[in-house]
């Protein structure tokens, strides 16, 4: 009795060290618990991210359009001083940067349309657990302001 336990525990042992062979041929997809690839959720380079809103191409001249921004810095100072710095973190972050670190139509999308954003956004839902859960307040703007609020941001 014990030869025969012995003996099975070392073929069982061995099986499982040769193993390491195509599990492609003995895995049944109907009982497998493992995600096809296409299937796993892949990080979104945030630079690619357009967001969830109107806004969904947007290309900025490498000039940046001084009345644009001057009506943009108006619309920040008036709509958005409450829970943003220029340059500093508050109850949110900073605008300083941020199309160093988010794409153009994630800015504008974030701006008109905060509440879509953070229900199905990955970097919004992210921004809003980092920020304490303070959602950002929709201030109702056209996408004419956003885009100078926009050009704002760019002169920071």
């Amino acid at each position: 009795m014990k030869k025969s336990l012995l003996a099975i525990f070392i073929l069982s042992i061995g099986l499982v060290a040769c193993g390491g062979g195509d599990s492609s041929s003995t895995t049944d997809p109907a009982t497998s618990t493992e995600k096809p690839q296409s299937m796993i959720k892949k990080a979104v380079d945030p630079m690619l991210d357009k967001g969830v809103g109107p806004i969904t191409s947007l290309t900025l001249d490498p000039v940046i359009n001084q009345e644009m921004a001057a009506r943009g810095a108006e619309i920040y100072q008036k709509m958005c001083t409450a829970c943003h710095k220029p340059t500093e973190r508050f109850i949110g972050p900073a605008p300083k940067g941020v199309l160093t670190r988010r794409s153009p139509e994630w800015v504008m999308n974030m701006i008109l349309n905060p509440d879509g954003m953070v229900k199905e956004n990955d970097q919004a839902k992210k921004l809003l657990m980092e920020f304490n859960g303070s959602p950002m307040a929709n201030q109702n703007l056209t996408e004419t302001e956003a885009r100078d609020v926009l050009e704002y941001f760019r002169t920071l």
